[in-house]
Formats: C-alpha cells, structure tokens, sequence
C-alpha cells in the first residue's frame, strides 16, 4: 500500500515538477516518512481507543514529545522496526501508568539521574538529521535539562499518580534513547555532528 500511495505522488510531482535526482530522492523520503507516520498514528490510536487508553497515549505523547523536540534520539533505520518500537513503547507505556503504584521518591531519584544523563548526552543526533551548529545543540541541551527540571517538579506537587508516571516514564524513555549504549546496541553511529567539523 505504502509503494501504491508514494509512488502515485511521486509520479504526479514529476508530471508537473522538474527537479533533479537528488531533490526528487529528498522528496520521497519525506513523503514515505510522513506516510509511515500518518499510517502509525492512526492504528495506534485506534488500538488505544479500543484499549481505553487513549487519554493516557495522548498525556504520554505531549510530555514525550516535549523532551524529544530538544532532546532528540535515536531514530529506527527500518519502517518495520519503527512500528514495532512505536507499538510497543505508545501502547504498553500508557497501559503500565495505569497499573503501577511507583513510589514517589524513587521516581525523583531517577528523574534526577536521568538529568545528568541529559545534561551529559543531550542532543542525540542521527546521521541523517546532524545538529551540526554547536549553540543549536547547547540551546537544545539547556531546553531539554529545563523541561526535565520541570518534570521533576511536576513529579513533587502532583498528588495524580497516573500523572506522575506518565511523566516519569517520558524522562525515561528519552533518556534511553539518548544514550550512547542505546546507539550501539541497535547498531548506529552516534554523535553524528562530529563528522562535520
């Protein structure tokens, strides 16, 4: 399906377009990667919803997505591998913050480690997107050490323990696909930007 709907596009952006080679291999790639992520979203969602658990996706996604937008990570190389990995981690995250009782110390302690972590290996960047400006990646690292921060605030005053662990569990998510040990162990480069300098 994904090869009907992205090469029907391509076939019409050529039809009407002149681009060379390498612009037309840039677009395609942004068109199968927002097709796989239209596509991911979608069943995802639907098996939350059907799961019940679609308020806790959606709390998941918005402080997941928080840290990741500065705090980057590791990306899967196949299309395959992405769904297993956005099943697995969207679905079952959602599901454990509402079957766990996690005491509230420790969960501060680890969002404290998870911090250094941060402040250590943030940004992480991929060899196809390289931070490659050092004060973007400085600005990133201190807007993700801040967001941390404020997680481990939130973790402290909110008596909400479905809330709380959402929020442990976006710090920890990001923290582990930050890591260096998380890059090699499923085979990629890291600290992509030092190829450039």
């Amino acid at each position: 399906m994904k090869n009907v709907v992205v090469n029907s596009i391509m076939n019409n952006i050529i039809k009407y377009k002149n681009f060379d080679e390498i612009k037309l291999r840039e677009i395609k790639y942004g068109i199968e990667s927002f097709y796989l992520t239209i596509s991911k979203t979608i069943v995802i969602f639907l098996i939350a919803y059907l799961l019940n658990i679609l308020k806790g996706l959606l709390l998941f996604i918005c402080f997941y997505g928080l840290l990741r937008l500065n705090g980057f990570g590791l990306h899967a190389r196949k299309s395959w591998q992405c769904w297993l990995g956005s099943v697995i981690v969207f679905l079952i995250i959602p599901y454990l913050c509402l079957q766990l009782n996690i005491n509230k110390i420790f969960q501060i302690f680890m969002v404290l480690i998870c911090l250094l972590a941060i402040l250590k290996y943030s940004p992480a960047d991929t060899e196809k997107r390289p931070i490659i400006n050092s004060k973007k990646r400085l600005i990133h690292k201190i807007l993700c050490s801040i967001t941390t921060f404020i997680f481990i605030i939130l973790i402290f005053l909110l008596q909400n323990n479905y809330l709380c662990n959402i929020i442990f569990f976006s710090v920890i998510l990001e923290t582990i696909m930050i890591l260096p040990i998380s890059y090699k162990i499923f085979g990629l480069k890291y600290n992509n930007y030092k190829s450039y300098l």
